[in-house]
């Protein structure tokens, strides 16, 4: 079985893969226009491609040291699986290539929809969105392939190589794939907040002057800055956001796989007639199962996606969610036939007769991502209210709009919110039957948490095309422009635009939801990595041991030493602080490596479990801790000041990276309003179109400065979680992690949903209302705009990636946390 649903899944990948490649074969036939639209193509894609061998020459030698450190834990410290440093390489790699393939795509795309634009509506948005779909599905298939084929690395051919007293056991493997995300979330994080920096630099630039002093059209070709905002469009929206959603899709498949072998670990929870391995292993495969289903459903969507000539964002909108929802239905079919055959029917846990509650948890999921979708939707289209009640704001001036802007962003936050506190109680609730109050099942229903976190991201193949359709048509509306093809050529492209607009608000709300359930079960499976740090810290203790007993290592832990066998024990705080332990244990120093016990002080009871003679109180075995037996090991309760610490680093992590972000869009759009305006006051012909202006400088500026001043932001992803937990321990890094979550995910759906709003304000005003373009509204409503620009497009987005890559990095280190921090070298 497990193997027939590995093979189904490589399958799947490959599919995807092949229906990518067949969308883009399909749009490089389309016709490319004129020449002039050709000449404007080939600048945009130039511009793209210098830009991305520059940043990638820059994350391989950041990439290249963080593996030499990795290596380091893993070879030298024994802290890590073998494989980390390679995965982190890989990792990084697979998400490097989903964002180049995306821009690839999307560069050649633009002119073509524009092209296919002088046809019909129709026509346009089948080139955009199908091109949008070339990323979708190459980020579902390249993650998909990444996980089974290092599945298949670990657990058969490395015991097939090195024989099978040398396998790894599932928890292993589960740990050390959930270790790999770290390359693609640190990868990520790089091309994010280094295209936001770009596109955004460019954006503001081109805005300001062009539009707001000089009174341009959108993507004028007499402004200096329009191809570099083109091109932006393709680095920062396309290459960031695949790298972006890669991260996420693999993410939410490792961390709900790890709790699901986390789940049946206790024996008492395997369903009777079924071996532990194969209940772990079933609930390991079905979230890759639900991934594979997810692109067949996603594959049918995407040919669901049509629309007449009735150019309205409503009748666009409509286009989108007739695929969209036709995937949703179909992908709850074949959650509730998987879960079916493949999860273990935990007693009290089913529906129906013999449903496991994990399939509802699914659905969960999946309602949870469209319920946000739809919120944004509502709260940034200009056929909505509140983006038409904005839009009049700015008739009277700048001040307002942007008051009104915040304000909206702000008040947006309760809807998503509400629905991710709705999807993980009913999702946790679903796994366990309903029985939240039973301790044995609060795995289960972790469990049923992450593959929410899976059935939200199940039908990325085609969420994520709707995502990145936006880009393509805002570059296509600028081809247009720039190559004066007729009016209602323009008209067509600008509707499409302005739906990309909005799904791209869409699809970052998505992404960001989805942040936060996959970072709820990264935060529990954290846990996971602690045990795996306590048990390679039991087995490299020995190693230096050469006689058989029980040595203390910390404060709270101890291995016994039997043979070549390690058996690590914790020792809970309320049993170290017993007076009768005072000399037999709290006094025995461990400051020059394993202090033996004296004989005597472990005894063995009728059960074989052992426990201290003097008092009767158990020591218990890492390999069986709970969930909350390592959080009542690290006290991480409110009234612990490691974990309240913790949670304020984690919240002002949230302000100080986006402060990071916005100041580094503030410096290089200062630096490119200035060039514009230069060029455009040294030659004024540039302004009548009698000379052409130097479109390659403000694309220099963009380069230079995104990677002057993209690394900084992200180190700080990178380098918190390891040095707060190296001063505060696992229950400082517990409330790190909690704080970011919670403080992340509030700032980064304000910051996209007002900046979204802000965007479709200033279309409001470009389609023809409130006095229409050149008025004083609409120059009102683009200072909106640039403020939005850096909220929706660099910081906002790279949030999420930031909570994740915490949590990556967390677990990566946990091994270092556990063994080298001021509380296990028992100083604080």
């Amino acid at each position: 079985m497990i193997l027939m649903v590995w093979l189904a899944a490589v399958a799947a990948s490959l599919l995807a893969l092949a229906w990518a490649f067949r969308f883009y074969r399909q749009m490089m036939e389309a016709d490319e226009g004129t020449e002039l639209m050709k000449e404007i193509a080939t600048h945009v894609r130039e511009g793209a491609d210098a830009y991305l061998s520059q940043q990638n020459r820059l994350v391989t030698i950041t990439f290249l040291v963080l593996a030499v450190l990795l290596g380091i834990a893993s070879y030298y410290l024994h802290l890590l699986n073998g494989f980390v440093p390679i995965a982190f390489l890989t990792g990084g790699l697979f998400s490097g290539l989903c964002g180049w393939f995306g821009m690839k795509t999307a560069t050649q795309a633009s002119s073509r929809t524009a092209a296919a634009a002088r046809v019909s509506l129709n026509q346009g948005l089948q080139v955009a969105f199908r091109s949008g779909a070339v990323m979708g599905l190459t980020v579902v298939g390249m993650g998909l392939l990444y996980v089974t084929i290092w599945f298949a690395i670990l657990y058969w051919a490395w015991p097939a190589l090195m024989g099978a007293e040398r396998a790894y056991s599932l928890e292993q493997i589960s740990v050390a794939m959930l270790s790999f995300g770290m390359g693609a979330s640190a990868q990520a994080l790089f091309a994010r907040v280094g295209g936001g920096i770009f596109t955004k630099a460019a954006d503001v630039g081109a805005d300001l002057v062009g539009k707001v002093e000089e009174s341009m059209n959108e993507d004028s070709p007499n402004n200096p800055a329009t191809i570099a905002d083109n091109v932006g469009d393709n680095v920062g929206d396309v290459a960031g956001m695949g790298a972006d959603l890669y991260e996420s899709y693999c993410g939410s498949i490792l961390a709900a796989a790890a709790l699901g072998v986390a789940a049946f670990a206790a024996p008492q929870m395997v369903p009777e007639g079924m071996e532990g391995t194969e209940a772990q292993l079933a609930t390991m495969m079905l979230p890759l199962a639900i991934a594979a289903a997810g692109i067949i459903a996603s594959i049918i969507g995407i040919y669901a996606v049509r629309t007449g000539e009735d150019a309205s964002q409503k009748s666009l909108l409509k286009a989108l969610s007739r695929g969209i929802n036709l995937a949703a239905v179909l992908m709850i079919l074949m959650a509730m036939g998987l879960v079916y055959w493949l999860m273990p029917l935990v007693p009290g846990t089913e529906y129906f007769g013999g449903l496991s509650g994990v399939a509802f948890s699914v659905i969960v999921g999946l309602a949870a991502g469209w319920l946000i979708g739809k919120w944004t939707e509502y709260v940034t289209s200009d056929e909505y209210k509140p983006t038409q009640r904005l839009a009049k704001q700015a008739e009277t001036g700048p001040a307002t709009i942007i008051i009104g802007g915040i304000a909206d962003g702000m008040m947006s936050v309760w809807v998503p919110v509400i629905v991710v506190c709705v999807a993980m109680t009913a999702s946790f609730g679903f796994a366990t039957g309903g029985q939240f109050g039973d301790i044995s099942l609060f795995s289960l229903g972790l469990y049923g948490v992450g593959i929410a976190a899976v059935g939200m991201l199940s039908t990325l193949g085609i969420t994520l095309a709707t995502d990145a359709y936006g880009p393509i048509a805002d570059n296509a509306g600028g081809n247009a422009e720039m190559a004066r093809l007729e009016e209602t050529v323009r008209a067509r492209t600008d509707a499409l635009d302005s739906l990309g607009n909005t799904t791209a608000a869409t699809g970052k709300g998505f992404a960001i939801g989805s942040a936060a359930l996959t970072a709820l079960a990264l935060l529990a499976a954290y846990v996971e990595g602690v045990r795996d740090g306590f048990e390679r810290w039991g087995v490299a203790a020995v190693q230096t041991i050469d006689t058989d007993g029980f040595y203390k290592l910390s404060p709270g832990f101890m291995v016994h030493r039997d043979g070549d066998n390690a058996t690590g024990y914790l020792v809970q705080p309320m049993i170290a602080r017993d007076p009768l332990l005072t000399e037999s244990w709290r006094d025995v120093s461990f400051s020059d490596g394993p202090a033996k016990l004296s004989e005597g002080v472990i005894a063995a009871g009728e059960n074989g479990q052992f426990h201290f003679a003097v008092n009767g109180d158990a020591l218990l075995p890492v390999a069986s801790a709970t969930l909350q037996e390592f959080t009542y090991f690290y006290d991480t309760t409110l009234m612990n000041p490691k974990v309240l610490i913790g949670l304020f680093l984690g919240a002002m992590a949230t302000f100080v990276f986006c402060a990071m972000t916005m100041k580094a869009v503030g410096n290089a759009a200062e630096k490119m309003v200035v060039e514009v305006r230069r060029q455009l006051t040294e030659n004024p012909k540039i302004k009548t179109g009698e000379a052409k202006p130097d479109y390659k400088r403000p694309i220099q500026i963009s380069t230079s400065e995104a990677q002057r001043q993209m690394l900084m932001p992200s180190l700080l992803g990178l380098a918190l979680p390891v040095f707060v937990g190296l001063l505060l321990g696992v229950g400082g890094v517990l409330g790190l992690l909690a704080g970011c979550l919670t403080s992340g995910f509030c700032v980064a759906i304000f910051m996209a949903n007002a900046g979204g709003s802000w965007d479709n304000a200033k279309k409001y005003y470009e389609s023809g209302h409130l006095g229409g373009k050149g008025s004083p509204g609409h120059k009102a409503a683009v200072v909106g705009d640039t403020v939005g620009d850096p909220f929706k497009d660099t910081s906002g987005p790279s949030l999420n990636i930031l909570i994740k890559l915490m949590s990556m990095v967390s677990v990566v280190v946990a091994g270092l946390v556990v063994r080298y921090s001021l509380h296990s070298l028992g100083l604080f």
